[in-house]
């Protein structure tokens, strides 16, 4: 929607530039609209670091002494970034909370002094406009959003343990909504320009082509009187009522809390301490709001809890820089060899984040059927989510193009391919006879070659091509659409140039890329060997299979033991068992993994049999799921010499959880001592992105320190 303003025959005023004043810089149209451009050189994106802020208090004095300028709009010169955030980097020079504090309000000061200009200024808002960049939006007085893909908005701040600092705790709610507020800053929601609309944030939105015209039309209407910025109507119930009266915000910030100490606990206390913003700014006005705000901004700044959860979007965004050798093009054409869970997986993530087009084969056209479906299907939930558009979903699933055997066109389309993806069976010798029949059939002598295995040593898969020096693991976590960790296994002779593919690749699919040794195991599934078998060990202890996976979700694990042997399925956790058993030897000891072949050999092979561990209930159902009384059965079979399910329920919590956080923490200092990792940072982010290492610590090697 373009607001109302001249006529789309009349041209603009034409504008008279001014040269660049570091990070911004104003031109002016000859009917007084400031344009401000906020393009800081210095940074891909821009954020709100010193420089930038110490540029804006200047745009500031010329609003407010230049009498010639009626109205402003603000405005990126960066194609993907409005204003990103802040610069956290800043906080880290901080030593105190009052220090922290200081910093808060100073940003609060920038912002009520261009929320108080007399002057209009039109937020235009193309890319990410995150944290910081969110708050300077706020205390515009009009925003008109982009629809463009990269637009984000959203305060995040709660992601790294802290709260919105510079006013975002008072404005956002009078903008969304006090619950729609609460929301957003305790989960870190971002919007696109749909639901910013939709909700409030955004007061109209433009195509990006359109966006600076639309802006200059909306700064003119306000200037002269002829826009009046209507705020969102909210529903008489129940947000009127719960938010309109003293009774019903009563009413909401208690269940708001109730809520908020039950998901977060004493653990984050950033959330709890937002709520507390807000309620004071709603209850003892704009002033108490940002008092209460900068002093838990500060409080916040100073624990253990922010400090880890900075080091990890710092290891994060380290993790998405490429070390080696860039291509020259990114790649535009990617086979995936296998239609399972996993092949259709990677072949979604490459046709949706990395827009290229996918060769999808399978040796079936029911195999090539069910993959396909699966495409299909989770770009569907996208769209009925409001996540993403119809068209853009049929983008995605046109540039998926599927062969089986006894269907023309492979061999004419496989030269195409820059990259191949196998992810066929885990089997040597099915591997090697993939890889030979894609030589033989038509692959460039430069496109790489790359295995989703999870275990079997890429040396050995690269004996069986002419061209071993292409050949390269990329080893992707399931859900691959969900999970955000890719390994990227050389062997030793694999050249850096196809390192640098795959890992540019990688980032292009979206994922959080570490480059990993080629050992049994890999980095990840390396340290997850011994975990799974102090699980079995413990419950060869009498340790029952609900208390291990709760006590272990207390300790911050998204899934528990016991159901992720379920969710891989039992067999796999078997084989992997005795795969990393005959090359680990003793550190994978403590339990009896011949449980698991006995498991299996009942039928019980996890969730996709309906029983392995626990039971699984099928239709509206399906997600319950309750103890299995066979595998408990089983289980007292196994329990070691003088061990009982009584004796077990004395042990106490934290001992379970230094004994099997214990055993994942020894073998990633291994991994950091046999540089099968490259830093301590790579352990990290594998860890917490990989399996979902508790973040808090900062993942496994922290706590060593």
């Amino acid at each position: 929607a373009v607001p109302p303003g001249p006529p789309p025959s009349c041209p603009p005023a034409a504008a008279a530039a001014a040269a660049p004043a570091g990070p911004t810089s104003i031109e002016m149209t000859e009917d007084g609209i400031a344009i401000i451009t906020m393009n800081d050189l210095s940074e891909r994106m821009n954020v709100l670091n010193k420089g930038m802020m110490e540029a804006f208090e200047g745009v500031l004095n010329k609003l407010e002494s230049d009498s010639s300028i009626r109205a402003a709009v603000l405005m990126s010169g960066k194609d993907d970034s409005w204003v990103a955030g802040a610069d956290i980097r800043m906080l880290d020079a901080c030593k105190s909370a009052e220090e922290l504090a200081t910093l808060a309000r100073t940003g609060q000061k920038m912002m009520d002094r261009l929320a108080g200009l007399k002057k209009p200024v039109v937020a235009a808002i193309n890319g990410f406009c995150l944290g910081g960049g969110a708050e300077l939006a706020m205390a515009c007085h009009y925003r008109i959003v982009s629809t463009g893909s990269k637009t984000k908005i959203g305060l995040p701040e709660v992601q790294l343990g802290l709260l919105p600092g510079s006013g975002g705790t008072q404005r956002l709610p009078k903008l969304v909504g006090i619950q729609n507020a609460v929301t957003m800053m305790t989960t870190g929601q971002q919007l696109d320009a749909k639901r910013a609309k939709r909700n409030g944030f955004a007061d109209s939105v433009a195509d990006p082509f359109a966006l600076r015209d639309a802006a200059l039309q909306a700064a003119r209407g306000l200037a002269d009187g002829s826009l009046k910025r209507k705020p969102k109507a909210q529903p008489l119930v129940p947000t009127r009522l719960l938010e309109g009266t003293s009774i019903g915000r009563n009413v909401l910030f208690d269940q708001a809390g109730k809520m908020i100490a039950k998901k977060a606990g004493t653990a984050y206390p950033a959330p709890m301490e937002i709520l507390n913003a807000v309620r004071a700014g709603v209850e003892g006005g704009h002033a108490k709001g940002q008092e209460v705000e900068a002093a838990a901004f500060g409080k916040l700044g100073m624990t253990s809890v922010s400090a880890a959860l900075r080091s990890i979007y710092f290891a994060q965004t380290a993790a998405k820089k490429n070390p080696f050798p860039k291509p020259a093009e990114p790649a535009s054409t990617v086979a995936v060899l296998g239609a399972g869970l996993m092949g259709a997986g990677i072949a979604e993530v490459t046709a949706h984040k990395a827009a290229a087009t996918v060769l999808l084969r399978d040796k079936t056209l029911e195999g090539l059927s069910r993959g396909e479906k699966q495409i299909s299907g989770n770009m569907d939930k996208k769209v009925s989510r409001r996540r993403m558009t119809k068209a853009a979903a049929d983008a995605v699933t046109s540039r998926v193009l599927g062969f089986c055997d006894g269907v023309p066109g492979w061999d004419r389309q496989l030269p195409r391919a820059d990259v191949v993806v196998e992810a066929v069976f885990e089997d040597l010798g099915l591997k090697h006879s993939v890889i030979k029949e894609l030589e033989a059939t038509g692959l460039r002598p430069d496109a790489i070659l790359a295995s989703n295995t999870s275990a079997l040593p890429i040396a050995d898969l690269a004996k069986a091509s002419k061209h071993p020096e292409r050949v390269i693991g990329m080893h992707y976590f399931s859900p691959v659409d969900k999970m955000p960790l890719l390994e990227v296994i050389p062997h030793a002779g694999t050249s850096d140039a196809v390192v640098g593919r795959a890992f540019d690749l990688g980032l292009k699919q979206g994922k959080t890329v570490i480059v990993v040794k080629d050992v049994p195991g890999f980095y990840v599934n390396r340290c997850l060997g011994p975990f799974m078998a102090e699980a079995f060990a413990l419950m060869q202890e009498g340790v029952e299979a609900e208390r291990l996976d709760k006590v272990m979700r207390d300790f911050g694990f998204p899934v528990g033991p016991v159901t992720l042997a379920d969710e891989v399925g039992i067999d796999v956790a078997s084989h992997v068992n005795s795969f990393l058993t005959e090359h680990l030897g003793e550190r994978m000891g403590g339990s009896d993994a011949t449980v698991l072949r006995d498991m299996m050999d009942r039928g019980m092979m996890g969730r996709k049999s309906g029983k392995g561990f626990f039971v699984y209930g099928k239709g509206k159902g399906k997600g319950a799921k309750t103890v299995n009384p066979d595998a408990k059965a089983l289980l007292a079979k196994y329990l070691k010499k003088g061990a009982s399910v009584e004796a077990a329920a004395a042990m106490d919590d934290a001992t379970i959880q230094d004994r099997m956080a214990g055993r994942f923490l020894i073998e990633a200092l291994l991994c950091l001592q046999d540089g099968i990792i490259r830093s301590p940072t790579d352990g990290d982010v594998g860890a917490i992105f990989g399996i979902g290492f508790p973040p808090l610590p900062g993942g496994p090697l922290p706590p060593i320190d």
